[in-house]
């Protein structure tokens, strides 16, 4: 790995927080091993359009508390092309780049998969998603601050439903992936979580009224994944129309779930995998992401993390249903 002498990094697809703290992370890690660093602004699209500049460790002083990204973030249709990606392949070489580190979510990572195969590129993936729906990781960076803003945010909620013994349906982040609705309904002590992973399994409104609703509580509180035809909407106007007996109020969080200095959890996490990656390029590694594994560091391949479905676990489903009686 020799011939590696400098390193891009780029944050891409949904910002999260705790992208800062990796930034940072990658860049000093890089320097003190004798790297040099160059940012990429806009993810691939800033690669595309040679958005980069170089990092010294001065560049990432007084990050490591910032939510969002000091990069920016971008989706980019262009680096769905093979000519997107040639230009910004031709980019990187022009730019002196010879490792790229990227910091995102499944798209970025298959983006980082497809790029490394093509042009025979290491790069190293860091799981930076609120989602937490990577595998082969524990936790991916963003999602305990994530998870925090939206236990905050359920508790102010619940004194206004209490206020009105209401039923309210709070929706959250997470279309394929139930960690955010799940963990958060438990941290909350919210009376149901409605999930992907259980809408072919069961109907999940008729399990949450049929338990007994308001038998001894004057207000509930539902956790819904988002979905463009299931989110909290859908739920709320069928309880209208099955059982209108229930007063009914809608709260979308939305972007709010990605905003805000980063948890303690997340720093620590992002510190750690950030450094994980530099280590992993002078392992020789390539085309890996870095995770965390029962509080170990980890390396997972690409074609590992980025498939579909990580499980679940069923006992935080049980654990929720006996909590919330």
């Amino acid at each position: 790995m020799n011939r590696i002498k400098c390193i891009g990094v780029l944050t891409s697809g949904g910002d999260a927080p705790g992208m800062n703290p990796a930034i940072r992370a990658v860049t000093r890690a890089a320097i003190a091993n004798g790297f040099r660093v160059k940012g990429i602004y806009r993810g691939y699209e800033g690669l595309i359009h040679n958005e980069i500049k170089e990092f010294t460790t001065e560049s990432v002083s007084g990050i490591i508390g910032r939510g969002g990204t000091i990069l920016k973030t971008a989706r980019s249709k262009d680096f769905m092309t093979p000519e997107g990606r040639q230009q910004a392949y031709d980019n990187m070489v022009a730019a002196g780049i010879d490792a790229l580190v990227v910091i995102g979510g499944n798209g970025s990572l298959t983006g980082a998969r497809l790029f490394a195969a093509e042009f025979d590129v290491p790069c190293i993936g860091l799981p930076g998603t609120i989602d937490n729906d990577l595998n082969g990781t524990d936790l991916t960076i963003g999602y305990d601050t994530s998870l925090n803003t939206i236990m905050d945010c359920v508790d102010k909620i619940r004194d206004t439903a209490n206020s009105h013994e209401r039923i309210f349906f709070i929706e959250v982040m997470g279309r394929d992936a139930g960690f955010l609705a799940q963990n958060s309904a438990i941290a909350a002590g919210a009376e149901a979580a409605i999930i992907p992973e259980e809408v072919t399994h069961v109907d999940q409104l008729a399990q949450f009224i049929g338990r007994g609703i308001r038998k001894s509580k004057s207000s509930s509180i539902v956790i819904v994944s988002e979905s463009p035809k299931c989110g909290a909407m859908y739920y709320a106007e069928r309880v209208r129309k099955e059982y209108p007996q229930y007063d009914v109020r809608v709260s979308i969080l939305g972007h709010l779930q990605r905003g805000g200095s980063p948890s303690a959890g997340d720093r620590i996490l992002a510190s750690r995998l950030g450094v994980g990656a530099i280590n992993a390029l002078l392992d020789g590694q390539r085309n890996v992401m870095v995770g965390i594994k029962d509080d170990e560091v980890v390396y997972v391949p690409f074609s590992n993390a980025v498939k579909s479905d990580k499980p679940l676990k069923r006992d935080l489903i049980t654990a929720l249903q006996v909590l919330s009686m």
